[in-house]
């Protein structure tokens, strides 16, 4: 109790009413007189007390620490002076996703962007105490969701994210630029870029590699992805009547740009070519940005006031059971 304090210690006052209860109590007892009158008690003299007799003041005791309980709960007593060592990731990640219409292809299920969008969720899920930000392209790009850790809105931001929303094309230096101007400020312990994109860069004003050394300078580490199968893939095309059909595209992917963008920043680049495969490299993406950092923190309060309120409910339960049956008063 050395280290439990009261949130409103005012409260605690209300003890003081225990004692006219008690004192009421006393007086009760004393005052309570048989309603016969026998001439000779002698022949009473020998009847032995039942357990009853013993218990008879058990009732009033629980109803009264009950009370005293329930005005403790009341108070909100709180503990100080805790120390508690606990991990945390320091780590501040954002995603940058091609959405140009070549992610629309159908080498993977039901095609690479939903695929991607999938994926980028489940890697979210994983890491609720990691901020992540998500920042989308194609022949522009834009910050789809800042830096947070309300994760459930980033997933809904995702699910968001659909092709078309910007002009088409592939401008990867803008995205990458974009994703690392959301990490230039940050003060985490480790700054993490994640590019997906399944073209080569033929838009923008930005290049690759310049974005890349500019997020070099910022400490941030990028990990590239190049997402499609080998030779070609099935994109689906809607003809004059209306009509899906298919044709066969060529996956080119600039993997040589990619690397270096990776290589520039002491990050990695994955290639990916199916939903197995695409899995498989946010696993590794997640493993290998899994430091933790041990920090001790002291925490400042912890409420207490839970037991208490379970000990005074169990109190007057108890008193009620007890004075409704065993010890039940006859008029």
């Amino acid at each position: 109790m050395e280290n439990i304090t009261f949130h409103n210690p005012g409260l605690l006052y209300l003890l003081l009413l225990l004692i006219p209860l008690i004192a009421w109590y006393v007086w009760k007892q004393s005052s309570m007189q048989a309603s016969i009158r026998l001439s000779s008690v002698k022949g009473f003299a020998r009847t032995p007390k039942t357990y009853k007799y013993y218990l008879r003041h058990v009732p009033a005791a629980l109803r009264i620490l009950g009370l005293a309980a329930l005005i403790i709960a009341l108070a909100r007593p709180q503990s100080t002076d805790n120390w508690s060592n606990t991990s945390t990731e320091g780590i501040d990640i954002v995603i940058a996703l091609d959405i140009s219409g070549s992610m629309l292809a159908e080498d993977f299920s039901p095609n690479r962007l939903e695929a991607a969008k999938k994926d980028a969720i489940r890697f979210i899920s994983g890491r609720p105490n990691d901020r992540i930000g998500l920042v989308v392209f194609s022949g522009e790009s834009f910050t789809q969701c800042p830096l947070t850790t309300d994760h459930a809105v980033l997933i809904n931001l995702i699910n968001d994210v659909k092709q078309g929303m910007i002009e088409d094309g592939t401008a990867i230096g803008l995205g990458l630029a974009n994703a690392v101007s959301r990490l230039k400020e940050s003060t985490a312990m480790s700054k993490v870029v994640i590019l997906m994109t399944d073209g080569v860069n033929n838009q923008g004003e930005v290049p690759p590699l310049t974005a890349a050394e500019i997020g070099k300078t910022f400490g941030i580490r990028i990990y590239t992805i190049g997402v499609g199968t080998e030779g070609k893939a099935p994109y689906p095309v809607t003809d004059m009547f209306g009509n899906k059909r298919y044709q066969q595209m060529d996956v080119e992917i600039d993997e040589e740009v990619l690397t270096q963008i990776a290589q520039t920043t002491d990050g990695k680049y994955f290639r990916a070519t199916d939903n197995e495969r695409l899995e498989e490299v946010y696993t590794e993406i997640d493993k290998l940005e899994k430091s933790k950092i041990e920090v001790k923190e002291y925490s400042k309060k912890n409420e207490e006031y839970l037991p208490w309120v379970l000990l005074a409910g169990i109190l007057l339960l108890l008193e009620l059971g007890l004075r409704n049956s065993i010890l039940r008063y006859v008029p």
